[in-house]
């Protein structure tokens, strides 16, 4: 199950990374297939790695989760302004973004050893 985890964050970081640069670059809107999919694969990561360290006696993966859940806290904002068609902060997206790959570099970590 951790291998699917690390597939499907792996899928939901390259589509936020198309999502980031559209922000940054002052785009007038974001890639919309890329912010809904971005969604629905980090939410299934997220609620899989909920149910994989539950069910772990490894507590290796609870930093990861936590700093994931920050990361979609920060998400839901962005999401919320950008239905609302207000540019994400980009300090905001800056910290969203290294939340999100300081839980999964500590995900693979965990996953190696």
């Amino acid at each position: 199950m951790l291998s699917v985890i690390i597939i499907l964050f792996a899928i939901a970081a390259v589509l936020g990374i198309a999502i980031a640069v559209a922000i940054i670059s002052n785009k007038p809107a974001t890639p919309k297939p890329a912010v809904y999919a971005h969604g629905l694969f980090a939410a299934t990561a997220l609620a899989l790695l909920i149910i994989y360290t539950l069910n772990s006696e490894s507590s290796g993966t609870r930093l990861s989760l936590i700093l994931f859940v920050i990361a979609a806290l920060g998400g839901f904002v962005l999401f919320y302004r950008d239905l609302k068609k207000k540019p994400g902060p980009v300090g905001l997206v800056v910290v969203h973004a290294l939340a999100a790959v300081t839980a999964f570099v500590l995900l693979l970590i965990h996953a190696m050893f």
